[in-house]
């Protein structure tokens, strides 16, 4: 639809109808805004993307019609049902990995159980847009903890068997390689140990032995709960214990903070522990069709069970009584009892919700957030000569892992991701587009703190500078760009609903997932497993952990 042209619903005209992703918000409750930039008009009924809304406004209306992945309608048309039970076994808070997980899990043992979530479509952070024709993932640079098909142990395998998938519902296609890159140094590895071993051998001779008894001492996912002594030690003095060049200890935290670490300057050594086997002893894979294929599959699972999906019904309360959670009451007023709570908001956003709970200590959010820098080419990586999955690069012999207090973006570390530098079936071919994606330190209060103009302008600035950092460590891709798109720390903010837009929650994670409240639980992020993989077994181990007792 052009710019201006009626809409045929609607005969109202349409100012702006390409959407970034900072639009994603589209329809409002006649009595409730949940979004931004909505049109006039007071139409009590709408049809958009073959969907029809009650008691809706419509606000970009041919941004969600794009904005919605085809293939993943049929699985959101009819989610919300004509009427909604008032009690259920267990109300699960956020439709994220973990909530469509644990519901899944909960929903195979004939609970009742109802999963809210306050925005118009699933995932969280791991989600999906649609623009310009183009489907975007967010969130997704790859799925760690890869393995093959038939393997036994690991958290995928754990993942397929509680949920009773098949591995071809997932279909993850391996990285061809990934590299380390700091000033004079490369490390490369891939889902194989052997090949990062054979680099350390190479560069770092001194220390291979070393680093052989680091991956000896690691702590296994059953040792996860956190009742090792060793889980809370700083991660730099552990593995500085084993190995001695600094430059080595650096290269090797930079991937597993960038993918898992909530913590600035150092991470837990559990955390390292876990990140350190889900990147380089299981490695990263990712489906052709990205991150839609998991939220399509986790949909209609969770549906097929009989479970209950409302979208567009945040919770703005969770009601206690006498010392235990009776239910939750949403946005809109409409009260929900339920026998437990599993939350995947947040610890301090779950807190926050409880009646409680005067004021949850807001000191103890995450900082880290990140800006995403998305660039379309007019031609495949490996054209000109690109052919790494994803880069971690760090433009000094420090690494640097805290939020910038004094500016808006940190570029001096980052990581660069392509989606076409998979290893494919043949009959999925190429990904249809080139795709460069740059991850950075971002600001989250400075950001907020922008007018939309600056925000805008911000926006352009910021990407620059990220592109501009990162083709120092790859080949300079900037003559090939078609489109692009950023998204910033406000985004995160505004689709996940973590303090600060901390991508990885709070530092101290509730291992056990236990909270003030005997039937309120947590999962997700700040139960301590992040990532995509990790999410989901999240959401699987605190619902078989917590609310399957008795069943």
């Amino acid at each position: 639809m052009a710019a201006g042209q009626n809409h045929p619903s609607f005969g109202m005209r349409i100012k702006n109808p390409t959407p970034s992703l900072d639009d994603r918000y589209y329809v409002e409750h006649s009595n409730q805004h949940v979004g931004q930039g909505c049109l006039s008009g007071s139409e009590n009924s709408a049809a958009i993307g073959g969907w029809r809304f009650t008691g809706l406004k419509l606000c970009r209306a041919t941004a969600l019609s794009e904005s919605i992945s085809k293939d993943l309608l049929p699985f959101l048309t009819s989610i919300q049902p004509k009427r909604m039970s008032d009690s259920y076994d267990t109300i699960i808070i956020g439709a994220g990995m973990s909530g469509l997980a644990a519901g899944i899990r909960l929903a195979h043992f004939d609970q009742r159980v109802c999963i809210l979530e306050r925005h118009y479509t699933i995932g969280g952070l791991n989600s999906f847009y649609r623009m310009g024709g183009r489907d975007y993932d967010v969130g997704l640079h790859a799925m760690t903890n890869y393995a093959r098909k038939g393997t036994k142990k690991g958290p995928l395998a754990k993942l397929i068997r509680q949920l009773r998938f098949s591995w071809e519902d997932f279909k993850l296609a391996e990285q061809i390689g990934s590299s380390i890159r700091f000033p004079g140094v490369e490390l490369d590895f891939n889902n194989d140990i052997e090949l990062l071993e054979s680099e350390i051998q190479k560069y770092f001779p001194t220390q291979i032995d070393g680093f052989r008894n680091l991956c000896d001492s690691l702590l296994d996912y059953s040792d996860m709960d956190g009742d090792d002594p060793r889980f809370m030690q700083s991660a730099r003095e552990v593995v500085s214990s084993h190995i001695t060049d600094r430059l080595l200890v650096e290269m090797l935290i930079c991937p597993l903070m960038w993918y898992g670490n909530a913590r600035e300057d150092d991470m837990d050594f559990g955390q390292f522990c876990i990140m350190f086997r889900a990147c380089y002893l299981e490695g990263f894979g990712r489906p052709y069709k990205g991150v839609r294929v998991i939220l399509k599959n986790l949909v209609k699972r969770f549906r097929g069970l009989g479970g209950e999906l409302k979208l567009r019904s945040g919770v703005s309360k969770i009601h206690t009584d006498r010392g235990v959670a009776t239910g939750v009451v949403l946005d809109d007023g409409t009260e929900l009892e339920g026998k437990r709570i599993l939350s995947s908001a947040g610890s301090i956003e779950t807190l926050r919700l409880c009646d409680d709970v005067t004021q949850p200590e807001v000191a103890k959010a995450g900082k880290l957030s990140f800006i995403e820098s998305i660039s379309v080419l007019d031609r495949q990586p490996s054209d000109f000569d690109f052919d790494r999955t994803i880069v971690f690069y760090n433009d000094s012999d420090t690494f640097h892992w805290k939020r910038p207090e004094d500016q808006l973006c940190d570029a001096r570390t980052g990581v660069i991701c392509s989606p076409n530098n998979y290893i494919y079936d043949s009959e999925e071919g190429k990904l249809p587009d080139g795709v460069i994606r740059i991850t950075t330190l971002a600001n989250h209060d400075r950001w907020c703190a922008l007018p939309e103009n600056k925000y805008r302008a911000a926006k352009i600035e910021q990407y620059d500078a990220s592109v501009a950092s990162s083709v120092r460590f790859m080949p300079d891709f900037r003559r090939y760009v078609i489109d692009t798109d950023v998204f910033t720390p406000k985004t995160i903010r505004r689709f996940t609903w973590h303090d600060n837009g901390a991508v990885y929650g709070a530092p101290d994670k509730q291992l056990d997932g236990t909270t003030h409240l005997p039937n309120v639980f947590l999962c997700g992020t700040d139960q301590g497993f992040v990532g995509i993989v990790g999410a989901i077994v999240s959401g699987i181990s605190m619902a078989n952990r917590h609310c399957l007792v008795g069943n």
